[in-house]
């Protein structure tokens, strides 16, 4: 028989719904309470209600549970002791956009071998993202795929629509609806309009085509959600200096944007060089000290160990970014701390 459907095609397999999911791996009300009071302190910070600062930081995308849960064990050690200059979040991120081919991310190749066993990446996810929420520690994650935030969603406290999608109606729309505050990174050219352009799609009501918690297909209404803000990861050259901050916040202001920017001190910011992010943060952290008001927090792309390593590479190292170059703990620890002090000897915080 002729078809003219799913020429290119090879299988459909039906996944495991939100609601069954969410039924094996659920949250409790004490854990849906202190997610929704760190988003309160996220919204906070962005109305300049609270004073601290945001630090998103953590491994470019995480593949390993021992590994991803040593780190934040450290970290909410470390979020306690600087809690009265920063809100610490950690990056859980999940899904990552290549620009050819790649590793897709934990949800989409949970095994890391290409076997792409999306049901089980979604149960890994969310068993890891409760995991962590168990700890005390608010999450970040980057929203990729569309219809993923229906099974992790209710546990993140940050979300991130990168440079790749900043520009996509699908994810302007998917972060109209989302729980978090949304930070919308400028474009791989350094384009910051793009991203304003985001916030304010993002900020309006939508109506576009979804699953529900049963996984029918829907068609979702969203209220918007006014709280995207900007990040600034670089593009052909870095933008973290003072021009650059400026003239981006001016740009927001002359768009009805509330001027609140996030300081990506990786990407394209550092030279996609890992020890230059201390660079950036040292120099950013003391403009804020100095009276910069539009840098509401900053952006660390931070593992157990230094560096990176390739997925098939022999002699597979613990606690190594298998994706972007990493800073170490050590190097992170110290980074957090200098910054926590700095802020607070320059009466930022409470």
């Amino acid at each position: 028989m002729v078809t003219t459907e799913n020429i290119h095609v090879e299988s459909l397999h039906a996944l495991p719904t939100p609601a069954m999911v969410k039924g094996e791996i659920p949250l409790n009300e004490e854990l849906e309470s202190q997610i929704t009071e760190s988003r309160r302190t996220v919204e906070a910070i962005l109305d300049r209600r609270d004073p601290r600062k945001l630090m998103l930081v953590g491994p470019c995308a995480v593949y390993d549970r021992e590994a991803t849960l040593e780190y934040a064990h450290r970290l909410k050690a470390l979020a306690n002791q600087v809690r009265d200059t920063l809100c610490v979040v950690m990056r859980v991120y999940f899904e990552k956009p290549r620009t050819t081919t790649g590793w897709k991310g934990l949800i989409n190749d949970p095994r890391l071998d290409d076997s792409f066993h999306v049901e089980e990446g979604l149960y890994v996810a969310r068993q890891l993202l409760v995991s962590i929420a168990e700890l005390g520690l608010p999450i970040a994650t980057e929203a990729l795929d569309p219809i993923v935030p229906q099974y992790i969603g209710d546990i993140v406290t940050w979300t991130a629509i990168g440079a790749r999608t900043a520009e996509s109606q699908t994810h302007r729309e998917m972060a109209s609806g989302l729980s978090s505050p949304v930070g919308f990174k400028n474009g791989t050219d350094g384009s910051v309009l793009v991203a304003i352009n985001g916030i304010l799609s993002a900020a309006r009501p939508h109506r576009f085509l979804g699953i529900n918690q049963h996984g029918q297909c829907s068609v979702v209404h969203t209220r918007g959600n006014r709280y995207g803000h900007l990040v600034l990861r670089g593009g052909k050259v870095p933008n973290y200096d003072l021009e650059s901050v400026a003239n981006a916040a001016s740009l927001m202001e002359r768009h009805g944007v509330v001027p609140n920017i996030v300081i990506d001190c990786s990407h394209g910011n550092s030279n996609k060089d890992h020890k230059r992010q201390a660079f950036v943060l040292r120099d950013t952290v003391g403009r804020v000290v100095g009276g910069e008001s539009p840098t509401v927090g900053w952006m660390l792309e931070s593992n157990l160990c230094e560096g990176r390593q390739d997925l098939e590479s022999s002699g597979f190292q613990y606690g190594v970014s298998i994706t972007d170059a990493c800073i170490s703990w050590d190097a992170t620890e110290e980074l957090v701390l200098e910054a926590h002090r700095a802020l607070r000897a320059g009466g930022v915080g409470r």
